[in-house]
C-alpha cells in the first residue's frame, strides 16, 4: 500500500494529472466560448452524412432496426460506408469519451488528439512537461483544425489513435511484450473503428518504417530474436485489432470490389487509357488534391500560398478573397486601385497555390521544423532514421501530379495505394513525425549536462538554416513562386467572358482584368505581403525559440522554466494561426442549429406531396449533391465510393441529362430507374408520367454477351417491353420467356430500405425487372416463402423468374457475412480487454515491488 502511495505522489503522476488539466483548459480555451454555450460547426462534410444517412436514420428510429441499404442516393446502395455501425461497437465506444475527457465538442476531438500524443511520448520516457509540449505541438497541427472545420471528423479520430498505437509498437521492441501488444491491439482497436482506412493505411508505412528501422538496428546487434518477438506479438495484436473491427473491415472490402475504388469498370476503355491503374481509381483522379512544390514550406510558413480558399462560417462555406484582407482596404484608402478595382479582387482567392483551392495549409508550426532540422543532427538510433526518412516519404508522396515517377511507383506496384485519392493528406505522416522528432530533440538538450558546448554547432546550423528559409520570405517573397498563376488567368479569362457576354468594350474588358497594371500590381503586392509577413513572424517565433534555449543550455535558465517557454511559444504560435480557420465566426449558435438543415424548397413540396410510396427524384441541378437526399430517394446523390456499375451508367446515359444533350435512350433509362419526378435547373418540380414504377413483367429477354454488349443494347431497347442481361443470368432467368398476356401484373406492397414486397400474377409467368439496383451479394428473395434467385437485366437492375400465377415476393438485405463478423468482433473485443486488464496487473505488481519499468527493456530510440 505504501508503494502505491508513493506513486500516487510520485512527481511524474502529479505531472500527468496536471498534464490532463492543462489539455483540457487550451482545449476549451481555443473553442471558447462556442463549446461552453453548446453552440455547433455545421460542417459540410457532417451535412452531407446526414442528409444521404437521414433515410436510415429515420428507419432506425421508427423501427429500432439499422439497414445496411439506403435507397436515398444513386437510387441505392450499401451503407457500409454511409453509417458503419454495428452491435459490437457497443462495447468501445466508451473510450472515445474517456479520450475526450469528456469535454463538449469539438473541444473533446483536440484533447483526444493531444492525449494520443502524450501517451506515446510518456511510454518514450519524456519528462511529463516535455510530453505535454509534444502534445501540444501535435494536436494542434494546422491541418487537424481544418478538418475539423471541414467535418472530416472519423478521420480526425482514426488520427487521434495513431500516436498511441506507435507506442505499444515502441514498448514491444523494447521487450514490453505484454503491455505493448495490450496496447497496440487496443488503441489499434480504435483506430480502426473510427472507420477511415486512408489514414490508417497511410500510418502502417510509419509501423513498417519503424519495424524495418529497428530490425537493421538489431541486427548489428546480434538480437534479432527479440526483434522477431516483438514482431511477433504486434501481428497477434494487429490481429485481434482488425478482428474486433470484421464487421466493418469484411463488408467494406467486399463491398469496395463493386465499387470505383475496387476496381474499373468491365466496360471497355479507350485504347489511349494510360491514366487508368490497375484495379483502383484514375490516376488524375487520385492526384486531383496534390500539394503543390513550393508549397511544401507551408510547413514552416503558414500562409506561404495566401492560406485558404475558404473558410466555414455559420453553417456555410465563406470565400476568402483578397479583397478581404487588410492590405487590398489599405490599397484602396491610399487611392491606388478605385471601388471597381477593389471589386475585381473579390474574385481573386487569398490561395494562390494549387487550382483545386484548399481549406488551409499544412503547417506544424515554425519551432517545431527547427528543432526537426536539430533532432536530424543530435538524436541518435534508428527511431531517429524511421522519423526523417517518412518525413521526406510523405512530403515526395504528397507532392501527386508533381511528383509522378514516385507517384506511378506507388500505384502500379505498392498494393491498396491506388484504392484512395487525396494523396496530399499524406502529409499527415509528416504531422506526426516531424514534431516526433522534435521533441526528442528537445530531450536531448535538456537532459545533456554539456549540451552547449555538444550541441551548439549543430544548433547554430539547424536553427540558421530555418532563420535563412525565413529571411528569404521576407526580402524575395517571389523565391517561393509566382504571386499571380495558372488558376488567376483561367478566373480572369472568365470574368472577361461574362462581361463580353453582357456587351462590354475592349476598353473595358482591359481595365477589369489582370492586364490593368493596378491590378496586376494590387495582387502582387497582397499575395507577396501575405508572404513576407508570415514569413517574418515564423522567423520571430525561431528566434525566440532559439534564444530561450541557448539560455538554458548555457546554465542561465532552469530546463523546467525553458521547457514551459518553448511550450508557450508553440502553443501561441500554433493557437494563433490555426484561429484563421476555424474561429468563432465558424460556429452555428445552438438555439439555430435547432433549425432544419436541409428546409424545404417549392419544389420539395409539391414532391412530398405526391404520397405514393416508392419513387424517385432526378434533381438536374443538384444531381452531384447530397441535399436532396435528405427529402427523396434520389438519382443523384454524393459519395466517394458509388457502385462501378451505377458510375457507368451516369457516364453512358445520365451525364448526357445533365449536360442538355440527351438522346431518347436517356429518358428512358431515366424512366427505367422509376424517375417519377425531375427538378429542373429553374427549380421546378416536373412529373414524369413515363417512370416504369417500382416493378413490371418484361415482354421479352434478350440475352448479350459481356458489360460492353450489355451496355450497346440499353441504348436499344425499350425497358417498359424488353429486357437484356448478360448471359451468365440465363440460369437465374431462363433461357427464354413468355410473352406477357394481358391482365399480368406486379407491384410493389411495402416498402422499407432493407426490405421489399411485391405482388404478382402472370397467366404463364415470365421475367420481372424491378426498379432496384442489382448487388451480387447481401439480398435475399423468396416466392411465397420459398427461396429464389436474383438476376441482373439491363446493366444495373435486379430481375426474377417467377411463375404463372399470383404470388407474394419479397427480397431482403440480409447478409450473412454480419453474423459470422459480429461475433468475430466480440470474441477479439474481449481478447484485446483481457491483455488488456493483464497488462495493467502486471504493471500494480511492479508498482508494488517497487520497479518503474521492466528490467527486460531495452532502448532502441
Amino acid at each position: 500500500m505504501e508503494q502505491i502511495k508513493q506513486f500516487l505522489r510520485s512527481r511524474s503522476f502529479i505531472g500527468t494529472i496536471v498534464s490532463l488539466l492543462a489539455i483540457a483548459a487550451i482545449s476549451l480555451a481555443f473553442f471558447y466560448p462556442d463549446a461552453l454555450e453548446g453552440n455547433v460547426l455545421r460542417q459540410h462534410d457532417m451535412q452531407q452524412g446526414a442528409a444521404i444517412g437521414h433515410e436510415a436514420e429515420a428507419f432506425r428510429e421508427a423501427t429500432g432496426e439499422t439497414t445496411r441499404w439506403t435507397n436515398s442516393l444513386f437510387s441505392g446502395m450499401p451503407t457500409f460506408q454511409i453509417a458503419p455501425s454495428y452491435p459490437s461497437s457497443a462495447l468501445i465506444n466508451w473510450v472515445n469519451t474517456l479520450m475526450g475527457l469528456g469535454l463538449p465538442s469539438p473541444a473533446n476531438l483536440v484533447a483526444m488528439m493531444m492525449i494520443g500524443f502524450f501517451i506515446l511520448l510518456l511510454s518514450m520516457k519524456m519528462r511529463w512537461y516535455v510530453a505535454l509540449t509534444g502534445a501540444i505541438a501535435y494536436g494542434f497541427s494546422s491541418y487537424f483544425i481544418i478538418i475539423i472545420g471541414a467535418g472530416h471528423i472519423w478521420k480526425f479520430v482514426t488520427l487521434a489513435y495513431v500516436p498511441p498505437t506507435i507506442a505499444g509498437v515502441l514498448l514491444c521492441y523494447r521487450g514490453r511484450y505484454l503491455a505493448g501488444g495490450a496496447m497496440t491491439a487496443f488503441f489499434a482497436m480504435m483506430q480502426i473503428a473510427s472507420n477511415h482506412v486512408q489514414m490508417t493505411y497511410y500510418f502502417m508505412f510509419v509501423i513498417a518504417g519503424i519495424s524495418i528501422a529497428i530490425l537493421i538496428w538489431s541486427a548489428g546487434r546480434g538480437q534479432l530474436r527479440r526483434w522477431l518477438a516483438a514482431t511477433g506479438v504486434l501481428a497477434v495484436a494487429g490481429i485481434i485489432a482488425a478482428g474486433a473491427n470484421l464487421p466493418s473491415l469484411y463488408n467494406t472490402y467486399e463491398y469496395s470490389k463493386e465499387t470505383m475504388r475496387g476496381g474499373h469498370s468491365e466496360l471497355t476503355q479507350p485504347d489511349n487509357c494510360a491514366n487508368s491503374s490497375s484495379g483502383g481509381l484514375d490516376r488524375d483522379y487520385i492526384t486531383q488534391y496534390s500539394y503543390g512544390t513550393a508549397e511544401t514550406f507551408t510547413l514552416l510558413i503558414p500562409d506561404l500560398k495566401g492560406g485558404a480558399s475558404m473558410k466555414p462560417e455559420k453553417g456555410s462555406s465563406k470565400m476568402l478573397t483578397l479583397a478581404d484582407t487588410d492590405k487590398a482596404r489599405d490599397l484602396a484608402a491610399k487611392g491606388e486601385i478605385d471601388r471597381q478595382e477593389l471589386q475585381y479582387l473579390g474574385y481573386m482567392s487569398q490561395y494562390f497555390g494549387e487550382p483545386e483551392g484548399t481549406n488551409g495549409p499544412v503547417y506544424v508550426g515554425a519551432l517545431i521544423v527547427a528543432l526537426f532540422i536539430l533532432g536530424c543532427f543530435i538524436v541518435k538510433g534508428p527511431i531517429k532514421w524511421a522519423l526523417l526518412a517518412l518525413t521526406a516519404l510523405s512530403i515526395l508522396l504528397a507532392l501527386g501530379r508533381n511528383c509522378m515517377w514516385l507517384t506511378d511507383l506507388m500505384i502500379d506496384y505498392m498494393p491498396m495505394y491506388s484504392k484512395f485519392r487525396t494523396v496530399e493528406s499524406i502529409l499527415v505522416i509528416a504531422e506526426f513525425t516531424m514534431p516526433l522528432l522534435a521533441i526528442m530533440a528537445l530531450q536531448k538538450l535538456l537532459t545533456t549536462p554539456d549540451a552547449w558546448q555538444r550541441f551548439r554547432r549543430p544548433m547554430t546550423w539547424s536553427f540558421g538554416m530555418v532563420l535563412a528559409l525565413c529571411l528569404a520570405g521576407i526580402l524575395i517573397p517571389g523565391i517561393y513562386g509566382s504571386p499571380i498563376g495558372g488558376s488567376d488567368r483561367q478566373i480572369d479569362a472568365m470574368i472577361s467572358q461574362s462581361l463580353s457576354a453582357g456587351g462590354a468594350d475592349q476598353a473595358t474588358l482591359q481595365y477589369f482584368s489582370l492586364e490593368n497594371p493596378r491590378i496586376y500590381a494590387a495582387v502582387e503586392t497582397i499575395r507577396n505581403s501575405m508572404v513576407s509577413g508570415d514569413a517574418l513572424r515564423s522567423f520571430m517565433i525561431v528566434a525566440a525559440g532559439a534564444i530561450v534555449l541557448a539560455v538554458c543550455m548555457r546554465g542561465r535558465l532552469k530546463a523546467g522554466v525553458a521547457i514551459g517557454a518553448i511550450g508557450a511559444i508553440v502553443l501561441l504560435d500554433l493557437f494563433t494561426v490555426d484561429k484563421r480557420y476555424v474561429d468563432s465566426e465558424s460556429f452555428v449558435a445552438k438555439r439555430l442549429a435547432l433549425a432544419p438543415q436541409f428546409p424545404l424548397s417549392d419544389a420539395d413540396r409539391a414532391i412530398l406531396a405526391d404520397t405514393s410510396m416508392n419513387y424517385r427524384v432526378m434533381d438536374m441541378q443538384r444531381f452531384w449533391q447530397a441535399d436532396p437526399s435528405y427529402h427523396h430517394k434520389s438519382i443523384g446523390g454524393y459519395h466517394a465510393a458509388k457502385l462501378t456499375r451505377y458510375q457507368d451508367l451516369i457516364d453512358r446515359h445520365l451525364q448526357p441529362l445533365l449536360s442538355g444533350n440527351p438522346s431518347e435512350a436517356d429518358f428512358r433509362v431515366l424512366d427505367m430507374l422509376n424517375a417519377r419526378y425531375v427538378i429542373t435547373g429553374q427549380g421546378e418540380a416536373v412529373l414524369n408520367d413515363r417512370a416504369l414504377g417500382n416493378a413490371w413483367i418484361a415482354d421479352s429477354l434478350i440475352y448479350v454477351d459481356g458489360a460492353d454488349a450489355e451496355m450497346a443494347a440499353l441504348s436499344e431497347i425499350d425497358p417498359a417491353q424488353t429486357a437484356v442481361a448478360d448471359r451468365r443470368f440465363t440460369a437465374t432467368l431462363g433461357a427464354s420467356t413468355m410473352a406477357k398476356t394481358p391482365g399480368d401484373t406486379i407491384f410493389e406492397t411495402t416498402y422499407a430500405p432493407n426490405r421489399l414486397t411485391y405482388h404478382a400474377r402472370s397467366a404463364k409467368g415470365g421475367v420481372a425487372v424491378f426498379s432496384e439496383v442489382y448487388f451480387p451479394w447481401g439480398w435475399k428473395a423468396t416466392i411465397d416463402g420459398k427461396e429464389a434467385e436474383i438476376g441482373r437485366v439491363n446493366y444495373l437492375l435486379r430481375a426474377m423468374r417467377i411463375p404463372a400465377g399470383s404470388h407474394t415476393i419479397e427480397m431482403r438485405f440480409d447478409p450473412d457475412s454480419l453474423k459470422t463478423t459480429t461475433a468475430t468482433a466480440y470474441a477479439s473485443i474481449i481478447l484485446v480487454y483481457l491483455a488488456l486488464a493483464a497488462a495493467i496487473a502486471a504493471g500494480f505488481r511492479r508498482i508494488m515491488a517497487g520497479q518503474s519499468v521492466s528490467t527486460a527493456e531495452k532502448d532502441v530510440d
